[in-house]
């Protein structure tokens, strides 16, 4: 499954599955960051409404329970500076609920730095250049090369930008703990339940119909069709560190990192001493495949370890104690989306391109006002009603995904032999659509 829910004993179905028909005011289709999220801020601002969660496998089974535990003010597809200010926001936003809610996550507000290596991604950086993290331009400010080792050693780090709004979290813990809170607010979660179908009114299960005034869909990388990209994201974690080695590395404030390139990767410094750290991997299997897989193939394990490595000298003896695969929805032009129809009853938020540790925060809070038909800042955002084109058909999906990140590493590759910015980016992003 992943480290995060091994550290917990593993990921068991805990709850009940439906077992018959229900009536509710929202059915809640998904039981990650998202659904969990929104049905806590649902209850909190009318503990009146009857929430209900429907999830196909155990709440946290999704990119929730998997992902490299960033809670960053990032937000992908350029949002506008009112949205912008919105994600920033959110940090902080979402640990005053973690606390009020007394989930115990691991979290820490140490920010994050982007780290780069080699003087391309330097020069790219201090020019304000595009992040690769957020696609639009970069936040934080430029330190050089010894204040950043006064932080973390990275070898041959040229400097990096520093973004104080992040926070490192575990992430199966705080799907665990949004889980229990939405429970304890008052929601009915059901799990081991298969919605197979969303219309207005009604998501549709084998046990029965769920009959609300309210469908939000909230499936991200497994939501069917075109609307989003199921885009791999591979991880792997060192059995702990001693005392010695990070002393050689420092990483005290446990500040999370990416080492900044077109195919970047992205560290934390754990509770327990250990480092995770992830990246793309093989980002895209025929006909969304990868939705499935539990663990990377030996190739990205590989790959993830020789940066790891390269990053951090001192840990090259210290073994590998897990590796894990997690999906992520992306949509067509890399922009994530809140969606709330009154008409019909559906509504939708996702597509958060990896960085919805934060952003379902804000999609909770936004989707609560939709529901509850208020008009306030949040319902008026321009990720409000966007609409995404939808994503080619097979093969053109499987072909141009695979050549997006294959001009990515190429770009990499290119620009630590030439010193100079590659063009395969550019045709990369052009392709993308970003």
């Amino acid at each position: 499954m992943s480290f995060w829910w091994d550290q917990l004993g593993g990921l068991r179905r805990t709850r009940d599955p439906l077992d018959g028909e229900l009536e509710c005011d929202v059915a809640i289709v998904g039981g990650g960051y998202t659904g969990l999220w929104t049905a806590l801020e649902l209850r909190r601002a009318d503990p009146t409404l009857e929430v209900v969660v429907l999830e196909r496998e155990a709440c946290g089974f999704g990119a929730s329970g998997r992902n490299g535990g960033w809670l960053v003010g990032e937000l992908a597809g350029g949002p506008s500076p009112a949205l912008d200010a919105a994600i920033r926001g959110t940090v902080d936003e979402a640990i005053a609920a973690i606390d009020c809610e007394e989930i115990e996550c691991d979290l820490v507000k140490g920010g994050t730095l982007e780290v780069a290596v080699d003087p391309v991604n330097a020069a790219r950086m201090k020019s304000g250049g595009s992040s690769p993290l957020s696609g639009g331009s970069s936040h934080g400010d430029w330190i050089g090369a010894d204040a950043l080792a006064a932080r973390v050693r990275v070898a041959n780090a040229q400097g990096a930008l520093f973004d104080p709004e992040c926070a490192r979290v575990q992430p199966a813990k705080l799907a665990r703990g949004l889980a229990l809170a939405a429970e304890r607010a008052g929601t009915r979660i059901f799990e081991g339940t298969e919605v197979t179908a969303i219309e207005p009114d009604v998501a549709r299960t084998a046990a029965g119909d769920v009959r609300a005034r309210w469908i939000v869909r909230a499936t991200e990388g497994y939501t069917p069709g075109r609307a989003v990209a199921p885009i791999s994201s591979s991880m792997i974690v060192t059995e702990p560190l001693g005392s010695d080695r990070w002393a050689e590395i420092g990483w005290d404030g446990c500040e999370t990192m990416m080492a900044s390139a077109h195919a970047y990767c992205y560290l934390q410094r754990t509770a327990d001493g250990r480092i995770a750290i992830g990246g793309r991997g093989t980002p895209y299997r025929w006909r969304g495949a990868n939705t499935r897989m539990q663990r990377p193939d030996d190739r990205t394990i590989a790959a993830l370890r020789a940066r790891l490595d390269a990053l951090f000298p001192a840990v090259r003896d210290v073994p590998t104690a897990a590796a894990w695969t997690g999906v992520l929805g992306v949509a067509r032009d890399w922009t994530p989306a809140v969606r709330a129809d009154p008409a019909s009853g559906l509504a939708f938020a996702g597509g958060y391109v990896g960085e919805g540790v934060a952003a379902t925060n804000l999609a909770a809070r936004t989707l609560r006002d939709l529901i509850l038909g208020r008009d306030t800042e949040l319902t008026r955002l321009d990720w409000v009603g966007h609409t995404s084109p939808r994503w080619e058909p097979e093969p053109l999906r499987w072909i141009g995904i695979r050549t997006v990140y294959t001009l990515y590493r190429a770009a990499d590759r290119r620009e630590a032999r030439t010193g100079r910015p590659s063009k395969f980016a550019w045709l990369g992003d052009r392709l993308a659509g970003r």
